[in-house]
């Protein structure tokens, strides 16, 4: 008898049932061959190595200088990838996946990308100066084009002046004076007025003016022009549109004034000459430069576009190849290197069924290196708990994320996933039953598994469109199931359908329906009723409910409701017996014979005691009470109205209230209250005995177990007592080694037969700590015996919701779609058209994503909560192998989301 059991003597069950069977190992390999072996199981993706030097810093272990290399490459092509990004060429990704290059390769992967990025950023900055240099040329260009003008029109505004004189080309002597005078303070070199011209952005002329004015207290004079053509900022090169002004003055000192503020503004000075001719000429000179720098500047982009389609060719092979290498000199910072510093030893998690696989690669490693030592594995024996490995594939993935959203299961422990593919979209089902929108949320997971190829190569980085997708195959299977349980309620948009022929007759007479049709009164308005012995066929609809109740307008919901109740309740205490029942499997797997005989059997005797007897009283009510009257298991039925209430006869149970036995009386009346009474021989007896039983179960769950454990540890400790020092354990060791195949074994023989986490309940690991037992062992009794009642109860809300979407559906369809059909002609064939596509809106919002996301919340609440907890201690931890394709999938998933 004991808590454990040994790895070697586990039970091969299929690894969907359980976990996958772990073993640590130890990794022996030389340092020429050790890279090869790393990138071999790398490809493999089937390792967890350990970290054997938790001491160390990042900065202190061997590789260090190996993994900055990479850094650094890394981020010279990235520089490239945001180079070609910019330039909108596209990156060439055909998916292929190369093999991680050899150490000697890293060196010219190196020089490779050093070339091209000098070169890049070299054209980067000769193209940057070309940029500034012809926005300064256009600046330029715009400056004297527009000065030119300036002084144009002063020169034709003196002119017009004196012509305005009225005295043509003569002129008096004063008025020649007075015209000299003008003339000569409009030209700056006569008067000596000094004048700097420049450009500046247009939102900030009006300040720039303002200031201007005060600061020189009136003494400058401004004038501006815009320029028409959108520039590009010499120093951003973001499109701005700017002003050319010019600014006269006189003395040094406001020149000094008019150059800070210009300064302070960001405004670009730029000579001008005093002369028109010197203007044209610059000018023509300005120009011919920029036709020059127009020519320069379309060859240099020419070459930078050239280099990046080049470099975009290979930039994503690239990426894979140094990310491999860095993963790889990662892992290598994990080994310990022995005092010859040949020999790296590293520990690893493995799966047991696939070590000949990784033997493989390690030799094939070793060969591809050159090394004549071949790589050894050495298996372990631990104390310490496996990593959890299960594996998926894209079928059952979703199932199983699910189930490691509530804690990934303990090392071998029953893994609910395959349980969970049936019964998480059943009980969605039973909540969202409904043909029509089962048919749509079928419709909608088979297109995304139909293009899951299509739409995978997309990469559509929606966060909702990936969740629905990442799902579609639990998707699929609760659209599957959505539609058998709408069949089985008959339920389709909240309409029935006939299908087999109902089994109700109309039993009223035709004379009175046309006596009260006759009177005016409105159908809704008078309330007839089906006697049950008069309508009712005695055979039930073959399959699900009959179309009949779709018409019922008084007790419809009393039906469904009393049918749904029921119903949930069976399920609900079926799962958690499942629940019960998978604990079994999982302590007689790890062989723990106290929780089999004093925590197993204790739960299925309460369980049985009242719920399962629960559950047996439905089934009966259903089969042997119907409207007709007669004689049920020795007791004489007389109607409907008789039949047995299982709630209140629950709490009689409970409280062992004496009750009637019989319907009847000795003389054959009806006694009070009949539904309250027994209704079958020794009813009140076996009841009795059965709450005795359940309530003897809580003591025993709560003591017996806690006891033997402690009288184990006083009989293990007097034990060692007697045997001294004298009883340590003595550790064999062989090594086998295949010559043929360069290949080799260290197999230890175990020192302690290791003991699986999570199942011991705190003994075995030490000594035993009789209160932290006392209080783990109260706190799983409190748990379930108070949980089976709550959570029965908690399984009701699949009558909850199932009641709330057919009465939204039917909402749906009386207050939207079914007004269409009041109107006739063209107006109803439009309305037909308009309020069919607002109740097909609706439908697909409300009723399929809202309410199926309702259901989906509450079908996970039912699995994590009610069914899990029953069996499940999802206390371990995941297993994470080295390995490429995670490693590149998840570089490549942090891309996309930047």
């Amino acid at each position: 008898m004991g808590d454990y059991v040994t790895p070697g003597e586990e039970p091969q069950e299929p690894g969907i049932y359980r976990s996958e069977q772990m073993c640590l190992a130890q990794l022996y390999l030389q340092s020429d061959a050790s890279y090869q072996c790393v990138a071999e199981l790398g490809e493999l993706g089937l390792v967890q190595f350990r970290d054997l030097n938790p001491d160390v810093s990042s900065f202190q272990r061997k590789y260090v200088n190996e993994v900055r290399r990479c850094d650094e490459m890394e981020r010279k092509l990235r520089f490239l990838e945001r180079e070609i990004k910019k330039d909108q060429i596209p990156m060439l990704d055909t998916g292929e996946n190369p093999d991680a290059p050899l150490p000697r390769e890293m060196i010219d992967l190196e020089a490779t990308f050093e070339k091209l990025e000098n070169e890049l950023r070299e054209v980067n900055k000769n193209e940057e100066t070309l940029k500034k240099n012809f926005s300064e040329l256009t600046e330029l260009k715009h400056i004297l084009r527009k000065t030119q003008t300036f002084f144009e029109e002063h020169e034709d505004m003196i002119a017009s002046s004196a012509e305005n004189s009225g005295i043509g080309d003569v002129l008096s002597a004063d008025e020649e004076e007075l015209s000299a005078r003008f003339s000569d303070a409009m030209s700056p070199l006569k008067l000596q007025l000094r004048f700097v011209a420049g450009v500046i952005q247009r939102e900030r002329l009006h300040a720039f003016e303002r200031l201007l004015w005060r600061a020189c207290r009136g003494n400058v004079f401004l004038r501006t022009s815009e320029i028409d053509d959108v520039l590009n900022d010499t120093v951003t090169g973001d499109p701005v549109n700017k002003c050319v002004f010019i600014i006269f003055f006189q003395g040094d000192q406001l020149k000094t004034k008019v150059k800070k503020i210009c300064e302070g503004f960001r405004a670009t000075l730029y000579p001008c000459p005093d002369t028109p001719q010197e203007r044209r000429e610059m000018s023509i000179g300005v120009m011919t430069r920029i036709e020059d720098l127009k020519t320069v500047l379309g060859q240099t982009q020419d070459h930078r576009h050239r280099v990046l389609v080049a470099a975009s060719k290979n930039v994503r092979m690239w990426l894979t190849k140094v990310r491999k290498i860095k993963s790889i000199y990662h892992t290598l910072n994990f080994f310990n290197i022995d005092v010859t510093q040949k020999c790296l030893i590293a520990e690893v998690w493995c799966p047991i069924a696939e070590l000949d696989r990784i033997k493989m690669a390690l030799k094939r490693g070793t060969d591809e290196s050159g090394s004549q030592v071949p790589s050894i594995l050495n298996r372990m024996e631990t104390h310490e708990a496996p990593p959890t490995y299960n594996k998926t594939n894209k079928f059952t993935k979703g199932f199983q994320n699910i189930v490691d959203a509530y804690g990934i299961a303990t090392y071998r422990e029953i893994n609910p996933s395959p349980y969970t593919m049936i019964s998480f979209p059943f009980l969605f089902a039973v909540m969202f039953g409904d043909m029509g929108h089962g048919v749509i949320m079928f419709l909608a997971a088979l297109f995304f598994i139909l293009k899951e190829k299509q739409l995978e190569a997309a990469r559509i980085k929606d966060e909702i469109f990936q969740t629905f997708f990442g799902g579609r195959y639990v998707i699929f299977l609760m659209g599957v199931f959505s539609i058998y349980t709408g069949f089985m309620y008959n339920d389709i948009f909240s309409k029935s359908v006939n299908a087999f022929g109902s089994s109700w007759t109309n039993s009223i007479r035709h004379e009175y329906i046309d006596d009260v049709l006759e009177k005016g009164e409105k159908a809704s308005e008078a309330q007839w009723m089906l006697v049950p012995e008069l309508a009712y066929d005695g055979n039930p609809y073959p399959i699900g409910v009959d179309p009949v109740w779709n018409l019922a307008e008084g007790n419809k919901l009393s039906f469904l409701n009393s049918m749904k109740m029921k119903m949930s309740v069976l399920f609900g205490i079926a799962q958690m017996t499942f629940g019960v029942l998978l604990s079994y499997k999982n302590f007689t797997y790890f062989k723990s014979d106290l929780d089999v005989k004093y925590m197993f059997i204790p739960q299925m005797i309460f369980l049985s005691s009242i719920f399962i007897y629960l559950c047996i009283q439905i089934l009966a009510k259903w089969l042997f009470f119907g409207s007709a009257p007669g004689s049920v298991l020795g007791y004489t039925y007389p109607g409907t109205n008789c039949a047995p209430s299982l709630l209140i006869g629950l709490i009689n149970m409970f409280m062992m209230k004496s009750r009637n036995a019989g319907f009847v009386d000795e003389e054959g009346n009806i006694v009070p209250q009949c539904w309250l009474s027994t209704w079958y021989p020794g009813q009140a007896t076996i009841e009795i005995v059965l709450v005795i039983l359940a309530l003897v179960q809580v003591p025993i769950m709560l003591f017996v177990k806690p006891w033997l454990l402690y009288q184990r540890e006083k009989k293990q400790t007097r034990y060692s007592t007697l045997g001294g020092s004298g009883g340590g354990a003595s550790t064999s060791q062989s090594v086998r080694a295949d010559i043929a195949q360069d290949d080799a074994e260290v197999v230890h023989a175990p020192e302690q037969t290791p003991k699986p986490a999570g199942h011991g309940h705190g003994h075995g690991d030490g000594p035993l700590e009789m209160g932290d037992v006392m209080v783990y062992q109260a706190i799983h009794t409190i748990e379930f015996v108070l949980g089976c009642v709550s959570h029965t109860a908690s399984y009701l809300r699949l009558w909850a919701l199932s009641l709330a979407h057919a009465q939204l559906s039917d909402v749906l369809w009386t207050m939207v779609f079914r007004n269409a059909f009041v109107l006739d002609g063209y107006a109803g064939a439009v309305a037909t058209y308009i309020l069919f596509f607002i109740f097909g809106s609706l439908s697909v919002f409300i009723l399929v994503l809202m309410e199926g996301l309702s259901a989906f919340l509450h079908a996970l609440r039912l699995h994590w909560v009610e069914f899990q907890s029953k069996f499940y201690g999802g206390l371990g931890y995941e297993f994470a192998p080295f390995s490429f394709e995670r490693i590149l999938a998840e570089e490549r998933e942090a891309e996309e989301n930047l």
